[in-house]
């Protein structure tokens, strides 16, 4: 399979992980033609184009994986699904769930298999965790609760760009990492059937521009009912200073799970899983590290070959055994629709039901 990647920020983890995966990356699209050149160089990727369309309408791809802002997710996947395409789209899948919806149905009638970039699903810890659930070993689901913290945007002095205004973005916080969050807690969990939340700015006197301010979210908090019944509490920061982690727990009426990622420390893309069962306290789950654990000084390495990876085998089997994929665009339309409902409800400051 022949691919070819558009944006090269966070587009560099999409190289590494579709060529550890197999994946032939001939082409890449960059703006800045001498950052395209140098990424190209470094990744021995033989053609640069400046202009999506073009990389798109190229006839020898298979695949196009998108790691742009979210509001050219919606034009590139069109054009790439109606030309028959495969789809990897970062997350969020869109800027509103309206959006996210259309592409659902494009990818539908398109027939290609369109995943969305859910990579923090392929950790061991996380592996794990969702083979002891699918097991039964939580029994039946009571609570649960997400963390993400993160420090992009903690100093006031932080460089701003399209991740701090909603017309590009449509979320802040929200989309970074709690669309992660939500997808993970969805898959482990169920759906959600309403929340409340609350939502801030940290710094809400920036300006990304004369005259205008920033105005996306930068932390959250909320709570949410699975269609089970069962509680979720998730917090979510971008402006927490001194870390960078992440932490899953469930708790059941047989048994307690919790997951626990430190982003730069060693054995990273493993992560750590705690459980308990019956009347006994928490107990390490052993697992298996991933057979290539990069430099933790390295993030695109780390996180394309550890997390992105996988996410490309699935992908890679569905073609070739004509299987459904996941994390796909349902899933990315699912996410959006709670991050969505957490928005209105904060606005609103009421309990709302997450749209079907």
């Amino acid at each position: 399979m022949k691919a070819g990647v558009i944006g090269t920020s966070y587009g560099k983890v999409h190289i590494i992980g579709l060529q550890a995966a197999g994946v032939e990356v001939v082409a890449l699209c960059q703006r800045d033609q001498e950052t395209g050149r140098g990424i190209a160089k470094q990744y021995g990727v033989p053609q640069v184009f400046s202009d999506w369309e073009a990389l798109v309408a190229a006839s020898e791809l298979d695949l196009v994986t998108i790691a742009v802002p979210p509001h050219l997710h919606l034009p590139i996947a069109k054009r790439a699904l109606a030309l028959g395409k495969h789809v990897i789209c970062e997350k969020p899948l869109a800027r509103t769930l309206e959006e996210a919806r259309l592409m659902g149905r494009l990818a539908q009638r398109a027939g290609t298999r369109a995943m969305t970039g859910f990579n923090w699903r392929f950790t061991a810890g996380m592996q794990k965790m969702k083979t002891l659930v699918n097991a039964g070993f939580l029994g039946r689901l009571l609570h649960a609760t997400g963390t993400w913290y993160g420090t992009r945007y903690a100093d006031a002095s932080a460089s701003l760009g399209w991740r701090n205004e909603r017309e590009l973005a449509g979320l802040g916080a929200l989309g970074d990492i709690g669309v992660h969050v939500i997808d993970l807690l969805r898959w482990l969990g169920g759906e959600f059937r309403r929340v409340s939340a609350l939502t801030g700015i940290a710094h809400p006197d920036r300006e990304l521009a004369p005259g205008k301010r920033v105005d996306t979210d930068d932390y959250c908090e909320f709570l949410g009912v699975f269609e089970s019944g069962a509680h979720a509490t998730v917090t979510l920061s971008r402006v927490a200073r001194g870390t960078t982690f992440h932490r899953l727990q469930l708790f059941g009426t047989e048994g307690a799970l919790s997951y626990e990622f430190q982003r730069d420390e060693p054995g990273w893309a493993t992560g750590q899983l705690l459980s308990a069962h019956g009347g006994s306290r928490w107990e390490r789950v052993p697992l298996s590290p991933p057979s290539s654990d990069p430099a933790p000084s390295d993030f695109s390495e780390r996180t394309g070959r550890a997390t992105f990876a996988p996410l490309v085998r699935i992908l890679l089997d569905g073609v070739e055994h004509g299987r459904d994929v996941s994390p796909s665009f349902f899933d990315g339309l699912r996410a959006q629709a709670v991050t969505e409902t957490v928005l209105q409800s904060a606005d609103e400051q009421a309990w709302l039901p997450v749209p079907p």
